[in-house]
């Protein structure tokens, strides 16, 4: 799979690590910047990803910021993108098994780097259910974006 990664400066002291344990999985990494400390807006390296997940440049797609949340906001305002922040592990696997989601959203000063290690490996390695409960529902929310 290929999987974009971006981060605003507040993220990006995590980025280098998830970066290593993404390629470790044995997965391709677009790499969208940030890279340095440098202030930056946050919208603008969430939407490198989302348009890399609408132009299929990518699979899926890991964002950093510093709560995870601005960064999710901003995703999930692009057609096709479904993002969630995630701090744990069952709700990385669970967003994707259940909802579909395809990018996940970190808190740099949120989580520490052992925990975000683990949620990455549980995103990646879940993968969408074709339980008719999870098929309804997602098709739901994406009968909302139509209506957009």
């Amino acid at each position: 799979m290929i999987i974009a990664v971006a981060a605003d400066h507040a993220g990006y002291p995590l980025k280098e690590m998830v970066i290593a344990t993404i390629k470790a999985a044995g997965h391709e990494v677009l790499d969208l910047g940030v890279f340095d400390t440098k202030p930056v807006d946050y919208p603008d390296y969430a939407a490198k990803v989302a348009g890399a997940i609408q132009n299929k440049e990518a699979e899926r797609g890991i964002l950093l910021c510093g709560s995870g949340v601005g960064a999710c906001i901003t995703a999930n305002k692009f057609k096709g993108v479904y993002a969630g922040v995630c701090h744990d592990t069952y709700s990385a696997h669970q967003g994707v098994e259940h909802d579909d989601m395809n990018v996940i959203c970190l808190g740099g000063r949120i989580i520490g780097s052992e925990l975000v290690r683990e949620i990455i490996m549980a995103f990646l390695k879940a993968e969408f259910t074709t339980d008719e409960r999870h098929v309804r529902r997602v098709n739901k929310v994406r009968a909302f974006e139509r209506q957009q």
